[in-house]
């Protein structure tokens, strides 16, 4: 495999704006893009730890770092914190769709609407909230990068996974579509859809129940943030003519959802 090195138009410092950044992919790239000296608007629902991770990173990397704490499930809340953003930080370079979930494990016939409607809100609704407030700024521009994080959820699915499966899936089509949509103005599209990476996302699954989170990993080695923040920031240092359209990746021991090499 050839490695392009960075163009020097890669090299420039960027705007970076990633949700769900304060907790697990989205604050190990938070911490990767800051490393590298970008500018960064990070977000999310949980105010006090959005601006302890906006303090030491400013302290840590001396960068900018704007911290809009909304729900993205809220749409005006979204558009609002977007549309209002100064001059100095509403050219936006990178916009990092991070912020999503799984809620439940139960067979379809067991499942909640609350878990449903959280999963779909989030996942989906979410992304498209965010999303395009960005990329109206972008298009006036011709120019930015849309990555989503989907998963190897969004390509098959698993038992008592249907809908979180199917909120992955549309993460899937709507990547697709704004790839051909956004085409004609220049703006990149990459999806990196990732395996089991062992971060709160098992937590969260399971409403809090650490000891079964923990078991989903057990006897292997999962992916971790930091591996997904490399590929994310990778995907963004390619020269102007070159993008990562979709990248499934998970670790040496999961061949997919069904198949992962435990005890070995």
């Amino acid at each position: 495999m050839i490695i392009l090195p960075p163009s020097n138009q890669a090299e420039m410092k960027k705007t970076i704006i990633i949700t769900g950044a304060t907790s697990g992919f989205g604050k190990a790239m938070a911490e990767k893009f800051a490393q590298n000296s970008h500018r960064l608007i990070i977000t999310g629902r949980r105010v006090e730890r959005l601006n302890e991770i906006s303090d030491t990173l400013t302290k840590s990397y001396d960068i900018d770092v704007l911290p809009l704490s909304f729900d993205l499930r809220d749409r005006a809340a979204s558009e609002k914190s977007i549309n209002s953003l100064k001059a100095n930080w509403n050219q936006i370079d990178v916009l990092v769709n991070n912020a999503g979930l799984a809620s439940g494990l139960e067979h379809f016939q067991d499942g909640s609407f609350e878990d449903w409607d959280k999963m779909i809100d989030t996942n989906v609704k979410g992304l498209l909230n965010i999303s395009k407030p960005v990329i109206d700024h972008m298009v006036k521009r011709n120019a930015g990068h849309i990555i989503n994080i989907g998963s190897t959820a969004g390509r098959e699915v698993y038992e008592r996974g249907s809908i979180y499966c199917a909120t992955k899936h549309a993460v899937d089509a709507i990547s697709k579509g704004m790839r051909i949509d956004l085409l004609k103005h220049n703006i990149k599209v990459t999806q990196i859809s990732p395996g089991a990476a062992e971060t709160e996302f098992s937590v969260v699954r399971f409403h809090g129940d650490k000891k079964r989170a923990k078991e989903a990993y057990r006897g292997y080695k999962p992916m971790t943030a930091e591996d997904i923040a490399e590929l994310v920031y990778y995907s963004t240092t390619l020269p102007s003519h070159l993008c990562i359209n979709d990248l499934v990746v998970t670790s040496l021991s999961q061949a997919n959802s069904f198949y992962i090499n435990r005890d070995n």
